[in-house]
């Protein structure tokens, strides 16, 4: 089933920009220079992102229609302990007000609250359809009964969620190989499959080899932040990470980029 997020995407494959951290993690994250959103919007147009992943409040004030636009519909602070719940704070309408392109809503399978996210996911995948605008799922296991969640098996748990649910993408953890990420891209079925970048790595060439071995094992491309944002140079990180994802570079052909 083609839907509206295949027609932002290159050649089947994409690179996403994610800038929802704000609210997730408070201004920890940030810089003087990456705290300000408009750096960010602008770096996704300079380095032709195929999206990037905004809070409502932020497209409100930010968000200008030169890059297509995934806006989270749901959110949550850090400042809670205990299971995660992750409630809806923006509908699909004010989404389409707002010129998104597609919808973005996390999940927490494990934790003791999942069944109210996951009926919420239903009442907004129902609403998404009708309008003909696709769901990217963030979908990470946590809760008590998580050992780990970047395990294979929970990772591949966590692609399958995505598929079961009805998610047109799903957006998991990567689990450290190419063989059981692999797996996990299997799992997944038909819903296409994007790496979450997570904190900065130890190294550029450290990252950029997970992102090939990501696109070895069947993924569609990656959602990448604070590898980007927080790196030595966003433009020319962004353009590395670009070059793997979409023009199936090698990481040594793909790091002089970086020079």
């Amino acid at each position: 089933m083609v839907t509206a997020l295949d027609h932002f995407l290159t050649n089947n494959r994409g690179v996403l920009l994610a800038y929802d951290h704000g609210l997730e993690h408070g201004p920890s994250d940030f810089n003087e220079v990456n705290v300000d959103p408009q750096f960010i919007v602008d770096l996704a147009s300079k380095a032709g992102f195929n999206g990037v992943v905004l809070q409502k409040g932020v497209a409100e004030r930010y968000y200008d229609g030169r890059i297509p636009l995934i806006l989270k519909l749901n959110g949550k602070t850090n400042l809670v302990q205990g299971d995660p719940i992750s409630r809806q704070i923006c509908s699909v309408e004010e989404a389409l007000t707002l010129q998104a392109k597609a919808v973005g809503y996390t999940i927490y399978p494990g934790s003791i609250h999942e069944s109210l996210m996951l009926h919420e996911f239903g009442e907004i995948k129902r609403e998404s359809r009708r309008r003909d605008v696709p769901v990217v799922t963030w979908v990470y296991p946590r809760g008590k009964g998580i050992k780990s969640d970047i395990s294979p098996e929970i990772v591949a748990y966590a692609a399958r969620v995505g598929l079961e649910i009805g998610a047109d993408a799903v957006k998991i953890k990567y689990t450290g190989n190419v063989e059981s990420f692999r797996w996990a891209v299997r799992s997944a079925g038909r819903t296409r499959v994007f790496m979450s970048g997570g904190p900065l790595a130890d190294s550029e060439r450290g990252f950029l080899r997970q992102v090939r071995e990501v696109m070895d094992a069947g993924a569609t491309g990656v959602a990448v932040g604070r590898n980007v944002w927080q790196s030595r140079n966003p433009l020319k990180m962004s353009e590395a990470i670009k070059k793997i994802v979409i023009d199936d570079w090698n990481v040594t052909e793909a790091e002089k980029v970086l020079i």
